[in-house]
């Protein structure tokens, strides 16, 4: 007894994410240039693709728009025309055919049609072919989900080899995601074939227009990408081979990022940003001539052919397989780092011309914003550093200080190794570890001291822009200045030792006991004053016990008192 499929079941099964929106319009593209391929052989420059993107028409109640630019008409559809072999019995009887294995060895799993239908209300396909006996025969068909395959009269108008597949009806989930510009459906549908235009003997001519007249011509994208093949490497990965394709792509705004992009059955399955993954890779790299070009590579390989989902957006392997496994595949991390490792060998100079001018970038933060890291940048650099030369100031400063707390805690560790092998028969070695650890400390208290002379310089610095005149002869208000000495309106008790710059008047003040700040006697808790009056500063500091006393200046220590500061800013 046969089985029994259901189409609809099937398509409800079938997985298209938004962010996939022009997928099933791809798998047509792609069906297309194998039916070029079927045709032609080697000789693929004698074939042509059209992809034309069908917009819903101009509503008759539209006002004209304002200015800028024009909206586009929504996408309701897209055809792929080719003059490739056709729909030849073989062909049709295989498009009949769910899961059909007639293209095996091209990686086709026989589900594209699946994925028209996921975003499509219908498809209508037009094609003709050529018989055993040489001649013409045309055929006709509609393919939906509630009537599956149509077939519908034979045309009389066919007068060639090839096909037309109209995609209509687009879903607005789907449409909404979707690219909406020829150009960036054009590199839509360029990047996810690129594989054909880089194989021997290339591809053919794939012409994207809509309705408005723009037309791009793939190869003029190639072109314009002014690619150079760099590499073309055979990995090695836990017994499995994958091939690499790298290339170097005149920078531009679009492309600044390295990419990987993962391919499965000659197509692009998933693309990722590289950048920083290698040591120097981060945006644009400079060639032996200085000029400026973009790293991207592509991986293919029968065993990520044999992985790919059957909607071809990912594949069914692990990031990461933790421990000994029985199966001793790789995983996406494996695969990884092996590409990785290819990228630097193949990439050796640039980068390396990449990471000195990432380390020159940090010698030159360092030395005009942030010396405190100036005893540590040794040590940072030992742990491999690297950052792209252009990142901002900002985000160096993170990086920097994910470093150095690396290096505090790698310190901290070996500090309690150290002193618990002081007791009793000292390890051999011991003395030389003991000084390279103290060596770090040092390191760490020279960082610190630096920290500390340019945080009060910054301070400084503030403090001479607040009392000098604007240029309308205006100076700060008190409170701006009452702020950066201390807080207003606040206790001791409310603030940290870091917000407060009591040395600038007496270095003595910091090692206060009790302060307040533009608070009302009143409110002040060793104040024993109704009064309203409110002293700009107020601080104690305790010698012996319920003994408050501010040191002042002179060598005998005086009465117990308590010092008041007032704010009186007057210029002239």
């Amino acid at each position: 007894m046969a089985l029994r499929t259901s189409l609809a079941g099937r398509v409800q099964n079938t997985t298209l994410p938004k962010t996939h929106a022009l997928l099933p319009l791809l798998e047509a593209v792609v069906n297309a240039i194998q039916a070029i391929d079927a045709r032609y052989g080697d000789d693929v420059g004698r074939g042509l693709l059209r992809v034309r993107i069908e917009r819903a028409p101009q509503e008759a109640f539209d006002l004209s728009p304002g200015p800028g630019r024009v909206p586009l008409k929504p996408i309701v559809g897209f055809s792929v025309e080719d003059n490739g072999v056709g729909f030849t019995p073989e062909n049709m009887a295989s498009f009949e055919t769910l899961d059909s294995d007639f293209k095996s060895e091209l990686g086709c799993r026989g589900v594209g049609r699946l994925l028209w239908l996921k975003a499509f209300d219908r498809v209508e396909v037009r094609s003709g072919y050529r018989d055993d006996a040489g001649s013409l025969q045309g055929r006709q068909f509609r393919f939906s989900v509630t009537r599956e395959v149509e077939q519908v009269s034979v045309p009389e108008d066919i007068v060639g080899v090839g096909s037309v597949v109209s995609l209509m009806g687009f879903k607005k989930p789907f449409q909404q995601s979707a690219a909406k510009t020829v150009e960036a459906i054009s590199r839509e549908v360029f990047e996810h074939c690129i594989w054909y235009f880089l194989r021997p003997g290339g591809a053919p001519d794939v012409i994207v227009s809509d309705d408005d007249g723009e037309s791009i011509s793939l190869r003029e994208l190639l072109d314009d990408s002014g690619y150079s093949e760099t590499t073309r490497a055979t990995l090695e990965i836990k017994g499995e081979e994958f091939d690499l394709l790298g290339l170097r792509l005149k920078s531009s705004a679009r492309n600044s990022s390295p990419r990987l992009h993962w391919c499965a059955a000659n197509r692009v399955v998933k693309d990722e940003s590289i950048a920083g993954k290698v040591p120097g890779l981060y945006g644009r790299l400079k060639d032996e001539t200085s000029a400026e070009f973009t790293y991207v590579c592509y991986l293919s390989s029968t065993f990520l052919d044999d992985h790919v989902r059957s909607d071809r957006t990912d594949f069914d392997l692990p990031e990461r397989v933790p421990g000994d496994t029985l199966i001793d595949e790789p995983s996406l991390d494996d695969i990884k780092k092996g590409v990785f490792a290819e990228i630097a060998r193949s990439l050796a100079e640039p980068l390396a011309s990449a990471q000195q001018a990432g380390l020159e970038r940090m010698h030159q933060y360092v030395s005009t914003k942030a010396p405190k890291y100036r005893p540590l940048v040794k040590r940072i650099e030992s742990l491999g550093f690297s950052i792209d030369p252009s990142i901002k100031d900002q985000d160096l400063e993170i990086e920097l200080h994910r470093c150095s707390q690396k290096i505090e805690a790698d310190v901290l560790a070996e500090g309690q190794a150290v002193f618990a092998e002081s007791a009793g028969d000292k390890p051999e070695g011991y003395d030389e570890r003991l000084a390279k650890y103290l060596e770090t400390v040092k390191d760490f208290n020279q960082s610190d001291l630096a920290n500390y002379v340019f945080r009060r310089r910054t301070t400084l610095d503030i403090l001479d822009k607040l009392i000098q005149s604007d240029s309308d002869g205006k100076y700060a208000r008190e409170d701006s200045i009452h702020e950066l000495l201390f807080p207003m309106r606040k206790e001791s008790t409310e603030v940290g030792d870091d917000a407060s710059n009591l040395w600038i008047l007496d270095e003595r003040l910091v090692f206060h006991d009790y302060l307040a700040s533009d608070k009302a006697f009143k409110s002040i808790a060793i104040a024993d004053d109704d009064s309203m009056k409110r002293p700009d500063v107020l601080t104690t500091r305790v010698i012996e016990p319920d003994s408050p006393v501010l040191t002042a200046e002179g060598k005998k220590l005086p009465l117990q008192s308590i010092v008041v500061v007032e704010l009186n800013l007057e210029f002239s």
